[in-house]
């Protein structure tokens, strides 16, 4: 097995498509690490806003947790009817486009993108501090560990869905399980000591309210604890992943994950609650996060504790998962319609997008540079792209329902319910992060839009250039100018001859005297070994041109050469044959001049439309 294939995976052949296709079982580490693992700083990010309450603050989680559950069920229903509709992947891209217009599912598709870029940013950040909260020392290594995390996720997806999937089933299900356990002997505790329980090691000391509680301050919270909610339309997005019947395994899929994050999201602030657990300030010396802090105080810092720990470490980390699988599905629908580079259409090896893998290893792993690594300071992007996408994509929905026959009040409601709770959130989350960050988002969705109605353009000016709809015609056919460029007699200037010999009896050799390079001897040579031997066979002599360069330039004078003849010959096309050194071992590649690429490289930027490139290689060692 060679290394490409240990590292990446064999190739897989498109027939195995069905193969890589997924269950619920699986779905749920892959579209589901993102809203699960939300559990783990979704709270933490709403305590944060609420540090200057002090104690006050630790009891206002509990109906800020509840009113983001309320509104996650409202888009739950929502995206139930979405994947009903759209079994095929109803994606809010998808919906927007089919219901909404051009626009709109831009909107929506860099709304998207966004979100997915900060869901892999924040979420290794957060698993990162989750670590860093167990082992302090770790603090100064924050952003190397989160960068390494960052491309082994990569690799992981590189590999193909099935695999991801299997390797992250096992901690997903220690996350979960650690995180119910720790709800459930919490709320035991509390309930069996009169609502006080006494913690095994005590959370962060909160002082007194520092500021008065306002409304303002809560919506801030509020607004934090909605990145809670990013990722619930990661299975709407990836339906195509599924087996058969798809519609109904992503519905399972979707309730599962919606099922167990509410609990958790309820579970964690109610035990909170309880054991009057509160935010410490991140980035700082001392920070310990709100889950530490928590299964600390119901369990102790014991074995129980550092399993739990590592299992948040991995799951919030290996959440960048769900950008991963939904990411480049995204970008194929949107290079498929025209709006990105079509590479990003285009499956690698082990059937995956793989150019969308490496454009969100790159822009994710920016983002974490920028910012240090510390999800404090990624949160307050985060949530805006997400609840756009969402409101676009149950807009999309009503529309929908409008559009065809029958009648579907009933699935309507929920979508403009869905619409109109998360047209909300957007502006409350907007108002309340704007100065904090959220601005930056704001800004980059519509340049991602332009982005790509830019690109749109481009190719629609190319495909109208390039269309014919007219039969080929076959006047004004002549044989080319071929033009050979030589740096002196040798094998390889002989296969570039004999070809240029087989496609045209006009053939000019060029070479460019630069240095004391022997120059004379390649005119006595060419006479004799090129010139005779083409009369005695009855072939048109091949003219050899000397080009002097007192500069020592050699692809300058050669350019100039080609673009001359081109200018002559104004009824005939120009045929470039290059000749070209190709080395067995690549180690070798440092010992030869890159003269060849260069010139083709000048030949495609700047030559004369009438130019056609031909390489000729010389693979060393066969002529031996």
């Amino acid at each position: 097995m060679s290394l490409k294939d240990s590292i990446f995976g064999k190739p897989l052949a498109t027939s195995q498509e069905r193969a890589e296709q997924i269950g619920p079982a699986a779905g749920i580490p892959i579209f589901g690490l993102d809203a699960l693992s939300s559990a783990g700083y979704g709270p933490e990010a709403a305590l944060t806003i609420l540090l200057p309450l002090g104690l006050l603050g630790a009891g206002y989680i509990v109906p800020i947790s509840t009113s983001i559950v309320v509104l996650m069920a409202i888009v739950y229903f929502s995206y139930l009817q979405t994947i009903k509709a759209y079994p095929s992947g109803g994606g809010s891209y998808t919906v927007a486009h089919e219901n909404l217009g051009e626009s709109a599912s831009l909107l929506a598709a860099a709304a998207l993108m966004i979100d997915y870029i900060l869901t892999a940013a924040v979420g290794i950040s957060a698993g990162v501090g989750a670590l860093v909260s167990a082992l302090p020392q770790l603090e100064p290594h924050t952003l190397s560990i989160c960068l390494g995390i960052l491309i082994v996720i990569a690799l992981i997806n590189l590999r193909g869905l099935r695999e991801a999937g299997a390797l992250f089933m096992l901690p997903t299900v220690v996350f979960v399980g650690s995180l119910l356990v720790t709800i459930g002997l919490g709320l035991f505790r509390a309930l069996t000591h009169g609502g006080h329980p006494i913690p095994v090691v005590a959370p962060h000391h909160l002082g007194a309210a520092m500021v008065p509680v306002t409304a303002w301050l809560l919506l801030q919270s509020f607004a934090s604890g909605c990145t809670a909610m990013t990722g619930v339309e990661a299975v709407s997005n990836g339906v195509t992943a599924f087996r058969e019947p798809r519609a109904k395994n992503a519905r399972v899929t979707l309730t599962i994950i919606i099922g167990i994050l509410a609990l958790l999201l309820l579970g964690i602030a109610y035990v909170g609650r309880f054991y009057s657990i509160g935010a410490t300030d991140p980035g700082q010396p001392g920070y310990e996060s709100v889950i530490s802090q928590l299964i600390g105080a119901v369990a102790g810092k014991g074995v129980f504790y550092f399993v739990s720990i590592a299992s948040v470490l991995l799951v919030l980390s290996l959440s960048a998962n769900t950008a991963f699988a939904d990411f480049p599905r995204l970008c194929h629908a949107v290079a498929h319609n025209g709006y990105l580079p079509k590479s990003f259409a285009t499956r690698g090896r082990r059937l995956v997008y793989s150019y969308g893998i490496y454009a969100l290893t790159l822009v994710a792993g920016g983002l974490l540079i920028v910012f240090k690594g510390v999800t404090d300071r990624l949160i307050p992007l985060y949530a805006i792209g997400a609840f756009l996408a969402f409101t676009l994509s149950q807009a999309g929905m009503v529309a929908h329902w409008r559009k065809i026959k029958g009648r579907h009040y009933a699935s309507m409601f929920l979508n403009g319910l869905g619409a109109v709770t998360t047209a909300i959130t957007v502006v409350v989350v907007l108002v309340a992060k704007f100065v904090e960050g959220a601005w930056i988002t704001l800004a980059l969705i519509p340049l991602l839009f332009v982005l790509m109605k830019s690109v749109h353009r481009q190719y629609a000016r190319m495909e109208k250039e390039i269309a014919l709809d007219k039969p080929m015609t076959f006047a004004h056919l002549a044989k080319p100018l071929v033009i050979v460029p030589v740096t002196g007699w040798n094998r390889i200037t002989e296969k570039a001859l004999r070809f240029a010999f087989e496609i045209s009896p006009e053939i000019q050799a060029v070479h460019v005297h630069a240095e004391e390079d022997e120059c004379d001897y390649l005119l006595k040579a060419w006479k004799e070994l090129v010139e005779a031997p083409a009369k005695r066979a009855g072939y048109p002599v091949p003219h050899l041109e000397v080009v002097t360069s007192p500069y020592r330039f050699i692809l300058q004078p050669l350019l100039q050469y080609i673009n001359e003849q081109a200018r002559k010959h104004p009824d005939r096309p120009i045929a470039v044959i290059i000749p070209e050194k190709v080395d067995k071992h690549w180690y070798h590649y440092a010992l030869h001049n890159k003269r060849a690429a260069l010139l083709k490289a000048q030949l495609y930027f700047f030559g004369n439309h009438r130019v056609v490139v031909m390489n000729i290689p010389w693979y060393l060692g066969e002529g031996r």
